[in-house]
Order: C-alpha cells, then sequence, then structure tokens
C-alpha cells in the first residue's frame, strides 16, 4: 500500500511522515497507539515523554540515513508499525 499526499490525510491528528526525530501529540500517540510496550521496546530506549505528555521519538541513534541499510530498514519497519502515520491504514 502507498502513502497517501499529506494534503489527502484528513486527520490533523495523526503524523503525515515519520523522519528521524518524530514528535506526537499525546493525542496523536493514542490514534497511532504508541507506545506499546510489547512492540515498541526499541523505539522507546531512543524516545522521552514531554510535559504534555506526547513524545520525541528517534527511529535511529544517528541522522536518518537512506543509504545506510540498517536505517532504512528502521524505517521501513516505523512505517509497517504504525500505518496509520502516511494515510496507508485501512479506513
Amino acid at each position: 500500500m502507498t502513502l497517501k499526499l499529506p494534503w489527502n490525510i484528513r486527520s490533523p491528528t495523526v503524523p503525515r511522515y515519520l523522519g528521524w526525530i518524530n514528535y506526537w501529540s499525546a493525542a496523536a500517540a493514542e490514534v497511532i497507539g504508541f507506545p506499546d510496550p510489547s512492540r515498541d521496546a526499541e523505539l522507546l530506549a531512543r524516545a522521552r515523554r514531554t510535559a504534555s505528555g506526547g513524545w520525541v521519538v528517534r527511529l535511529t541513534d544517528t541522522p536518518l540515513d537512506l543509504d545506510n541499510p540498517t536505517h532504512l530498514e528502521a524505517l521501513k519497519w516505523a512505517y509497517e508499525r504504525f500505518p496509520e502515520i502516511g494515510g496507508r491504514a485501512e479506513a
């Protein structure tokens, strides 16, 4: 399934794409199902909770480099884990 263009994602709560460092409000985290301790242990090791209940999450320890196979796999995994991001979740 492909990503939707950002302007075709109807919910303003859902993040439109993933980056190296992501901020997810408390509402966004709830919509995408983060955190799930059984599935998100690796992300939680690189995440911190904000005072407002949101999350700052790094996908990798170093800046995202799509020429690095490990980083590319981390990005692909994250899109599979959070299908709401990018508008690929079933409606």
